[in-house]
């Protein structure tokens, strides 16, 4: 039998048991992971059938400064009708290169915004986690988890209380301090 998306295919799902060595779950490489956010695969339930998740898990801090930085890029779109998403490139010696005077100008009301956003403690968020079932490869899954780090052990124990049912959320709602790198 074909399956159309290989994430439900046994042997798609066999040959990642094996990749995986006796581990719960499978990196994905990303040159953009830290501490606060991981990409990685492992193998579940869904509607009854074994399937391959294709996870990303980041810290509930890591999602308040997204939400924050969203809501200040949204802001900007308003006040500066030719507004477009600031691009840090760099030159031949892998130096930044200076933003030109209206990216300035943009980066640093965004800056402005970003603090107002958070003394007002207009931006607060809880812990959830979201699945996609209509993506090419098994189920998409995206989690916000109130936790210092994302961790191997804590991926583990995410893994472990999400395939046994036993996984409880946080339904408190957070708000953080921005530190000085997040502008």
């Amino acid at each position: 039998m074909a399956h159309k998306n290989k994430g439900f295919d046994p042997t798609e799902i066999e040959a990642l048991q094996k990749r995986m060595s006796g581990k719960s779950f499978l990196p994905q490489e990303q040159s953009d992971e830290n501490d606060e956010y991981s990409n990685f695969l492992f193998i579940g339930m869904y509607e009854g059938k074994q399937v391959i998740y294709d996870a990303a898990i980041y810290t509930l801090k890591l999602h308040y400064n997204s939400e924050v930085y969203e809501l200040a890029e949204h802001k900007a779109a308003q006040k500066f009708p030719e507004f477009k998403k600031i691009s840090y490139d760099e030159d031949e010696n892998g130096d930044l290169k200076l933003l030109d005077d209206e990216e300035e100008e943009i980066g640093l009301y965004m800056a402005e915004i970003m603090m107002d956003i958070e003394e007002e403690g207009s931006v607060k968020v809880k812990e959830f986690i979201e699945l996609d079932p209509n993506i090419d490869y098994g189920i998409g899954l995206d989690a916000a988890l109130n936790v210092e780090a994302v961790t191997e052990g804590v991926i583990e124990k995410f893994i472990r209380d999400f395939n046994e049912e036993n996984l409880k959320l946080d339904d408190t709602y957070y708000s953080f301090q921005l530190a000085d790198e997040d502008f």
